[in-house]
């Protein structure tokens, strides 16, 4: 959909109690807005029907699943036009998790997730760098996150 919903406050109550806790039942949003649990429900189908919101996901502490290389890939493109073909096969690789189309000095923005620095150079070197399009890349390894959050709807 092309054009901006406006929230009211009983949708934005709404989000940012599920921006806390995506868990939270819809019975408890209720209490804590004041409405009904029916009311609840009807909202938020409304709004995953405008798309705005677009299903829960769960925060994964990476590093305790053995994954503790965070990385952020600036990739120069050959050309704009190739965006498509390479976003596709960046999609292909599991440790890429996200991908933005950018301006700037790069084409591409990518974050990926690898357990160790070998495997960030097996995936770019076997994985990324073959990919048609890309002319090549920088690496940004990240020490720490400090913040990661959503923005306050209220």
């Amino acid at each position: 959909m092309s054009r901006n919903y406006e929230l009211d406050d009983t949708d934005r109550k709404i989000l940012s109690l599920l921006l806390d806790d995506a868990k939270m039942p819809y019975t408890e949003i209720a209490r804590r807005v004041h409405v009904s649990g029916g009311t609840v429900h009807v909202r938020m189908a409304r709004l995953e029907e405008l798309g705005i919101v677009k299903g829960a996901t769960l925060k994964i502490d990476y590093a305790k699943l053995g994954y503790g290389v965070n990385a952020f890939l600036g990739i120069y493109l050959l050309k704009s036009s190739v965006y498509g073909s390479v976003a596709e096969q960046l999609r292909d690789i599991p440790e890429v998790v996200s991908i933005h189309f950018t301006t700037g000095a790069y084409g591409v923005f990518a974050r990926l997730v690898c357990r160790d620095t070998q495997h960030l150079r097996d995936v770019l070197h076997d994985r990324i760098q073959l990919i048609e399009g890309i002319e090549r890349t920088e690496t940004l390894i990240s020490l720490e996150e400090t913040l990661n959050r959503p923005i306050q709807l209220m």
